[in-house]
């Protein structure tokens, strides 16, 4: 009851989750153009992440999982479906989602039978892998209703059902670990929690193993997405794109939000994308984008690019950034591997990679 009248308050002010207040970046998410100088590893046709392990480092391309870790990539195999998510296991084998409705674990990354699958009737969002430290699996479902491809849609619809899974390949047992989370996309081990982003609450959580959940990070102006470990402690965290005071606004109008889905093509809706500045038909997000034809690199952002550096605790010590202006935008997943921070941005379907020495410098961590 209290919780009620809580809710109702907040939404006739227009504070806590009905605000359409956007924090700023600031302090450790200052904007810069770091993401922009980076070498581009690979132009691809639909990357969707990585992993790496044992000394190699894997791409899930669309169907495809291919091979950077020699001089030249090399496509190791091709499913019937598209990979969702990627996970190196602690003896070298593969985890693989495919199309967000089935894991399988490979023993070896040629290996041409899967030792386990994970089919369970309710997936539908699998959207990330992470090895927890007993050994077990961490997946994260962003949603019960929506598909790994139709994100957009569960935000407009105010998705609540993203879940956390314990995957033991050993057993094959499915273990619940957290629901009706605000669209799960990412997870890391943190000693005997697990770490979670949670996008559509633009935060970070850690779950405990009895299920207690605390925030981590909380109030980012972005939309956090997945998880790795950084060497020396802490971590990398992604941001697919970031948050905007109109995206907020039409969150806060049922109607608008209802007509818009039925009435409009989804590729003009106003929500965030991973690429923008295609077609004439986009939705401006406030404010005027361009002056004499060139963005403003400082326009409401309908797509960005951004990673965060995180210590041992979850809190940022600097970000990189796609500004408006910029191409890399989309960052759905970076790993550390042979000294480099190697990222995906999806929107122009690049695999970045820029050197952890440099950053170091640059950035004084």
């Amino acid at each position: 009851m209290i919780g009620a009248v809580r809710d109702f308050a907040n939404r006739f002010l227009g504070r806590g989750e009905a605000t359409i207040a956007v924090p700023s970046f600031d302090g450790a998410l200052k904007p810069n153009q770091v993401l922009e100088s980076a070498d581009i590893v690979l132009q691809c046709a639909a990357p969707e992440d990585l992993a790496c392990g044992n000394g190699h480092l894997y791409l899930a391309d669309g169907h495809r999982l291919v091979d950077l870790g020699g001089s030249v990539p090399s496509e190791l195999r091709a499913f019937e479906s598209p990979i969702s998510a990627l996970c190196v296991l602690a003896d070298g084998g593969l985890a693989i989602a495919l199309a967000g409705r089935e894991v399988r674990v490979y023993p070896a990354p040629h290996a041409q039978a899967p030792s386990a699958i994970f089919a369970d009737p309710g997936f539908c969002a699998v959207n990330a892998l992470a090895v927890a430290r007993d050994g077990s699996l961490i997946a994260t479902d962003g949603s019960m209703q929506r598909g790994v491809d139709d994100w957009g849609r569960d935000l407009m619809e105010l998705g609540r059902s993203g879940r956390v899974f314990r995957l033991d390949p050993t057993t094959g047992s499915v273990v619940p670990l957290a629901s009706r989370l605000g669209y799960a996309f990412g997870a890391c081990a943190d000693g005997a929690d697990i770490l979670v982003s949670e996008s559509w609450r633009h935060r970070l959580v850690a779950i405990a193993a009895g299920g207690a959940t605390r925030v981590v990070l909380g109030h980012l102006p972005v939309y956090p997405s997945r998880l790795s470990q950084a060497s020396g402690g802490g971590y990398w965290l992604t941001a697919f794109a970031a948050r905007t005071q109109l995206v907020e606004f039409v969150l806060r109008e049922p109607a608008y939000r209802r007509r818009m889905m039925a009435e409009i093509d989804p590729a003009y809706w106003v929500v965030p994308r991973l690429r923008s500045g295609q077609s004439f038909k986009e939705p401006m997000q406030g404010a005027h984008l361009k002056t004499m034809g060139v963005i403003k690199p400082w326009a409401p952002p309908r797509s960005y690019g951004l990673v965060i550096r995180l210590d041992a605790q979850g809190t940022p010590i600097y970000s990189l950034h796609s500004r408006v202006d910029g191409q890399n935008h989309g960052i759905v997943a970076a790993v550390e591997a042979n000294g480099d921070l190697i990222m995906i941005a999806k929107g122009p379907g690049r695999v970045l990679r820029l050197s952890l020495a440099a950053l170091a410098a640059e950035f004084g961590s």
